[in-house]
């Protein structure tokens, strides 16, 4: 039997308001069945996917499984697959027209390469249009150098699972992932991609990534059970990465400057449930600020400024819940008009 040229993974738990789109998206792509196998792994749903799912089959195969999270999601379906290259998709989004053979494309001019990124389409839960992220141009990304590390860093958020298609090789030499991270699991994969052969991001949107109330790692003013659980991931995510990057031959210098920015949003967190003082949510902000963006104009400075000092008459949790609230609201829209900084490493359109 001959092996298909790419297997989609869609892993998935409740989904059943988006689970078809996904689907149809996929089935959209424009492969054979011989060319393209679908898996759908069920992370224990208690709604209606399964029968929404057993629609497109035996098109797509399903597997189900108790409920564990993301990485165990992903440890259940890996081994199902049979293509070399494996895309992977959320349920709650889905993929553009011509996303597969774009990535299939990458891969074949360059065989070197461990993973495949790309831009985006951010899809709010409110009726504005969905607003394109995309990289100024196609970047190889690395870990070879600092300034490879910091478009590394940068360039994470186009390799999300919705945006990632790795090489089976590399899945093999990864192996399991640690269970702990019930979510962000495609975090030991992106970075394990840099380390191991590197990663292209496309300068095209070839998926509508989703923003609403039930992504799992979006808001930092959660109940303090979501947050102590997204605490103790954060926490296996960086032992995990941290060891696995030194097991791939990186030199020290170049994981501690590397898992940085996941570092900080780990001492976010603890601020955040231990009730910490607003003098470290100010510090904290002000080396995230600094990690993360240069060549502020003066009117962004100022905004930044008046931001910081906000951090000092409030505690750490209301801060955070303001800030989440900004976001929600896509309000950076209108400090676009008061002035930018440049993000460190990948440049957006």
């Amino acid at each position: 039997m001959t092996k298909p040229l790419v297997s989609a993974l869609i892993d998935t738990y409740n989904q059943e308001r988006f689970i078809e789109q996904a689907l149809v998206s996929v089935l959209e792509q424009g492969l054979s069945p011989s060319e393209l196998e679908i898996v759908v792994v069920d992370d224990g749903s208690t709604d209606n996917t399964a029968s929404l799912v057993a629609k497109f089959a035996p098109r797509v195969r399903y597997i189900r499984k108790k409920n564990g999270g993301q990485a165990s999601a992903f440890n259940a379906a890996i081994p199902e697959t049979n293509a070399p290259i494996v895309s992977f998709l959320d349920a709650d989004d889905w993929w553009a027209p011509g996303k597969l053979r774009a990535v299939l494309d990458a891969f074949q001019q360059n065989p070197g390469i461990a993973a495949v990124g790309h831009g985006y389409f951010a899809v709010r839960e409110e009726t504005s249009p969905p607003e394109s992220v995309v990289p100024k141009r196609t970047y190889y990304l690395d870990l070879k150098n600092a300034e490879a590390v910091r478009e590394a860093c940068s360039g994470r958020v186009f390799l999300g699972t919705s945006k990632l298609s790795v090489r089976g090789r590399l899945l093999d030499q990864i192996g399991p992932i640690p269970e702990a991270l019930f979510f962000c699991a495609d975090g030991p994969l992106m970075s394990l991609a840099f380390a191991l052969g590197g990663a292209m991001v496309l300068d095209q949107a070839l998926c509508f990534y989703r923003l609403h109330r039930g992504n799992l790692y979006a808001s930092l003013s959660a109940s303090s059970e979501s947050l102590r659980r997204k605490y103790e991931v954060c926490r296996a995510y960086l032992e995990f990465l941290s060891s696995s990057l030194k097991s791939a031959g990186v030199s020290q210098d170049t994981v501690s400057a590397y898992v940085k920015p996941d570092q900080l949003e780990c001492e976010r967190l603890r601020i955040i449930l231990e009730k910490g003082w607003p003098w470290e949510t100010f510090a904290l902000e002000l080396r995230r600020f600094r990690v993360s963006y240069e060549q502020p104009s003066i009117s962004y400075a100022l905004f930044k400024w008046l931001v910081l000092t906000a951090t000092l008459f409030m505690p750490p949790s209301r801060f955070y819940r303001m800030r989440d609230w900004y976001a929600e609201h896509n309000l950076q829209r209108f400090r676009r008009t008061i002035g930018e900084a440049v993000p460190v490493g990948i440049r957006i359109r």
